[in-house]
């Protein structure tokens, strides 16, 4: 499941910008990767003022940061493609400059996962995955996403 986390200054965000780049980081990922909603999740970090320095000093700035990790084997294009998109998402829902926002992804292998209790698949193999499960788990996860 690709996880990311969005950090950014205590009270920044309000719940509406949340739940809309929550929902627009959801459907880039999806629009760039081909996996279905259900992978994607999004957690918010507010960090407290006097937590957070660039170059030594607190920053004072309206950095929002996006670390997003992903299962390896997606293409060059994908990876900018979605890195794009997530920078487009944040920068209308944070109604801020694209200057702002730094993205960042890392890939981890998927034969090192496991979610919803199985091994994650290699990337092109999430329907054969899916339909592996047991009937509840496959309803379960076909019903948040």
């Amino acid at each position: 499941m690709p996880t990311y986390i969005v950090s950014v200054a205590s009270g920044r965000l309000n719940s509406e910008a949340k739940q809309r780049i929550a929902a627009g980081i959801t459907s880039s990922h999806s629009n760039a990767t081909g996996a279905q909603g259900f992978f994607a999740q999004v957690i918010f970090n507010e960090i407290p003022a006097g937590d957070h320095f660039i170059g030594g000093a607190p920053l004072v700035s309206d950095q929002i940061f996006v670390h997003g990790h992903i299962r390896a084997g997606r293409t060059a294009a994908q990876k900018r493609q979605l890195l794009e998109a997530i920078v487009d998402v944040v920068v209308d829902a944070a109604k801020t400059e694209a200057r702002f926002v730094w993205a960042y992804v890392s890939e981890l292998p998927p034969s090192q996962m496991v979610e919803y209790g199985k091994v994650l698949p290699e990337p092109g193999s999430e329907h054969e995955w899916l339909t592996s499960m047991a009937e509840g788990d496959r309803d379960y996860l076909l019903s948040i996403g």
